[in-house]
């Protein structure tokens, strides 16, 4: 299952990998809020300040009318600017429609001569269409184009433009336009196609017209980028010949209003050798334009950025190969948790993703502050498909696993229900099959430490005057400790069965049997004994087992004292001895395994022979088998107190009643 899981990590990785690669519209979407986050990190601090905007704000517009203004106030305010001798001056404005407030003409002819002779650049917007208007391309400088195949620029069949008279006595024309439509500004061409003609954006005319140059060039460098060239001073493009727009923050010291400079408040050293812009904001939200850092300027302020930008030679530039460069981030962090994931446990596969994420980022930050635009959002985004893709099929996988274990365990549970059954099945129920019998009584309790268990006990009559009795304990627990109790209890019993007399000529020949089918080296400790119910003679045995206690009328219990031989299949022709007890009327023993004397509270002590002696020793006088048993068992279990038992435990009470007592 883990080539499974691997095997769908790599599909929407490859998946996700040619999506970057395509760049449809919402890899786009998710790059462009990317690198809006990078310039809200790092805005372009600025240098310098080498444009200025005159803006015909609220102020201007409350005090001398509303817009548009006649054409001889537009006169007064570029003579005004021109006076404080700028380097250029751009007018982000267009006059494409006579002056209304002169149908003689005076007020475009006086701006026509404000415009003549002062390094003023018009504006020129690009259309889809063909204006009836304007139907030849405007007049700009010659560009020289220097590359293998005409470059990709932005087209526009036709445009809009000041009045002939007022064009002609501009110094240049400059494109205003930023191409499609976008809420956010963040790319503006900086030369661009008007029919067959290579028209400049407004902020590089201006510097063309203000460092007096004749043409300009723009270069191939490769398939990365355009480099238009004004003089010594390179504009790196991407391809198309559009500008990352890397923004600074609003400054209203870098805007003057006309209002002030009209009325002669403004300080000439203001405008002097600066790139001077005019344009219209008081008109609401009237070409305003939102950045990526949040704010909301209106449109001369994006040539403003542009300005500065070029002078300060703060570019950003997105590769011609990002797409692929960004593909392959994502390929090799996904194959880095495609090939951990399944073999990490859930943390650690957590936190390696979480390092990709932080290393991918980190990555695109360092790019950034490089002036390299490079997408890791969408690997970024990647990686986390990938990611939740394999994670889920981990998660997946091991429930099924889960389910699968609970499933195999609850029929382990059944068929050791059924052992457990069986095994009870095997043992037998004293109270049963001596049932009427008057001259002895017995009782046996088995509890199993797991479902299943080592210890067992046998009883029967060999004959109608011999009972044989038997307890042993198997090493191990569980389900092994089970099957072998199962074979020595039967090999015991048939031994002792088949021997007759000899208890421990009985031991001798199990001991033989049971070893030869022990192929796990088990062994067994057992007690086991034959009484003559006629007379009360009792033969004895021990294998290495926990002395059985003893108590005759009127006397307190006492512990046998026998010497022990080693448990079965210890010592394979270990010679067991039988040894003889005469039971007074009356008297009980019990046997027990080591169940009950190392049974541990949760402290972890041991319950201990003295404890045992000492439920003994407060039983009454006429107390049966099944009550001896009853009280030791129930001072045991309080002494655990619900602890986990650490072995199984067995008791079995023989109490030999005599002729007197018998009625014989």
């Amino acid at each position: 299952m883990g080539s499974a899981k691997r095997a769908a990590g790599i599909v929407v990785l490859l998946a996700s990998a040619l999506a970057i690669i395509l760049q449809p519209p919402l890899v786009r979407a998710v790059r462009d809020l990317l690198f809006d986050g990078y310039q809200r990190l790092y805005p372009r601090e600025r240098k310098s300040a080498p444009a200025i905007v005159v803006e015909i704000d609220e102020q201007a517009l409350a005090r001398y009318g509303q817009w548009p203004w006649p054409r001889a106030r537009t006169a007064d305010l570029l003579r005004r600017i021109a006076a404080d001798d700028p380097a250029a001056i751009g007018i982000d404005i267009l006059f494409s429609e006579p002056d209304g407030s002169s149908p003689d003409g005076s007020g475009d002819a006086a701006l026509a001569q404000a415009i003549r002779g002062n390094k003023i650049v018009l504006a020129v917007a690009g259309l889809s269409y063909r204006d009836g208007r304007f139907l030849t391309p405007p007049k700009v400088a010659p560009v020289r184009i220097f590359a293998p195949r005409p470059p990709p620029l932005l087209k526009f069949e036709g445009q809009l433009q000041s009045l002939p008279l007022l064009d002609r006595a501009a110094a240049g024309r400059g494109l205003i336009s930023v191409g499609e439509s976008e809420r956010i500004i963040r790319q503006v061409p900086v030369m661009a196609q008007i029919g067959q003609v290579y028209v400049p954006s407004l902020a590089v005319e201006m510097v063309r017209v203000a460092l007096g140059l004749d043409s300009l060039r723009l270069d191939a460098n490769g398939h990365d980028r355009l480099v238009l060239r004004l003089g010594e001073m390179a504009v790196p493009t991407q391809g198309d010949g559009e500008l990352w727009l890397y923004f600074g923050r609003h400054d209203p010291e870098r805007v003057v209003s006309a209002a002030e400079l009209l009325g002669g408040r403004v300080a000439p050293q203001v405008l002097r050798n600066k790139l001077v812009l005019v344009g219209v904001t008081g008109l609401g939200l009237l070409d305003r334009k939102a950045t990526p850092l949040g704010e909301s300027v209106p449109g001369v302020e994006i040539h403003q950025q542009i300005l500065e930008q070029m002078i300060n030679r703060q570019y950003l530039l997105r590769p011609y190969a990002a797409p692929w460069i960004e593909a392959g981030l994502l390929l090799i962090a996904g194959l880095l948790l495609v090939g951990a994931v399944p073999a990490l446990r859930v943390w650690a596969s957590a936190a390696s993703f979480g390092a990709v994420l932080v290393a991918l980022f980190a990555l695109g930050l360092i790019a950034f502050r490089k002036g390299l635009l490079l997408d890791v959002a969408s690997p970024s985004l990647g990686v986390v498909l990938v990611f939740g893709t394999v994670l889920a099929a981990a998660l997946a996988e091991a429930d099924r696993q889960r389910r699968s274990m609970r499933e195999a365990a609850a029929k382990v549970a059944g068929e050791l229900q059924a052992a457990r059954r069986i095994q009870m099945g095997l043992l037998p129920l004293p109270e049963i099959i001596f049932a009427g019998e008057d001259r002895f009584s017995v009782a046996a309790l088995l509890e199993p430490a797991r479902t299943i268990g080592g210890d067992f006990y046998d009883c029967a009559m060999i004959d109608s005057d011999r009972l044989l009795f038997v307890v042993g304990d198997v090493s191990g627990k569980g389900l092994p400790a089970s099957l072998f109790m199962a074979l020595s209890k039967t090999l015991l019993k048939s031994a002792a069965m088949r021997t007759g007399r000899d208890i421990g000529a009985a031991f001798i020949r199990a001991n033989a049997e049971i070893s030869r089918e022990n192929p796990e080296a088990l062994f067994v400790t057992a007690f086991a004994g034959i009484l003559d119910v006629r007379t009360g003679m009792l033969e004895y045995s021990n294998a290495g087992h926990e002395p059985p206690y003893g108590k005759q009328p009127d006397c307190p219990p006492e512990r046998f004292e026998i010497g022990d031989g080693p448990p079965l299949c210890v010592l394979e022709d270990h010679s067991y001895t039988t040894r003889y007890r005469q039971l007074a009327p009356g008297e009980w023993l019990c046997v027990l395994t080591d169940g009950v004397t190392e049974a541990m509270d949760p402290q972890g002590r041991l319950y201990g022979v003295e404890r045992v002696e000492s439920v003994l020793r407060g039983l009454s006088k006429t107390a049966e088998p099944k009550d001896i048993i009853r009280a030791l068992h129930d001072d045991v279990q309080q002494f655990v107190h619900g602890a986990h038992a650490s072995d199984d435990l067995t008791l079995l009470c023989l109490r030999w009643r005599g002729i007197e007592l018998s009625g014989r």
